[in-house]
């Protein structure tokens, strides 16, 4: 009977638990933006320094209105052109056109439907023989990396509950088998942790 409780207790505060750690990771990082520039110009103004929730509240508010002047900028041409300038100077700076250009890249592959996108999900022999999880397809071409590997795909393998910080694995195309599902369901059982399943499985 005890063990049944811990059970339903655990299971009941894990997503409580899951989606704060979240929350205060965001936060957290919000804080950590502007806290240097804040404080440095409370010192020279001669005011305290502002409180933690003061610097989260304006990490927040400076982000949304960051987000909202860009989405104004690339709604005209001035403002496309600027970007395009920012755009070409990020690339050009060692070290950071390295990381830039790569999420750059990403970015644009989800959006445009090229190179896998994430979109196709498929079941992969993973961690070791015959274990399995759901990974989406990110390119359908590894001859880059591997001789020989034009018949070889890279799939992303997502992990649980942070899917941003999973592995990404080259595999035979014979070893990678299609799922009939949609990466919005793979994504929520991965984490899900494998608890919440697809719609489409539950009645058979």
């Amino acid at each position: 009977m005890l063990r049944k409780y811990l059970l339903a207790g655990l299971f009941t505060l894990l997503p409580l638990v899951v989606t704060l750690w979240i929350l205060k990771a965001i936060f957290e990082a919000l804080v950590g933006i502007f806290r240097g520039p804040l404080t440095w110009m409370a010192h020279q103004i001669h005011v305290p320094d502002p409180p933690t929730w003061g610097l989260a509240l304006f990490s927040a508010l400076t982000t949304i209105l960051l987000l909202l002047l860009v989405g104004a900028l690339v709604g005209n041409f001035i403002g496309r052109q600027v970007l395009s300038w920012l755009d070409e100077l990020m690339l050009h700076v060692p070290v950071v056109k390295s990381i830039y250009g790569a999420t750059r890249q990403l970015m644009g592959a989800i959006q445009s439907g090229q190179g896998g996108s994430f979109k196709d999900v498929v079941l992969v022999e993973w961690p070791h023989a015959g274990a399995f999880t759901l990974g989406f397809v990110a390119s359908r071409d590894c001859s880059w990396a591997v001789p020989g590997g034009e018949g070889m795909i890279a799939v992303y393998v997502p992990t649980s509950p942070n899917p941003t910080s999973g592995y990404v694995i080259m595999l035979e195309a014979s070893k990678v088998r299609p799922v009939d599902l949609n990466a919005d369901q793979a994504l929520t059982w991965a984490v899900s942790g494998g608890v919440v399943v697809p719609d489409v499985l539950r009645g058979r």
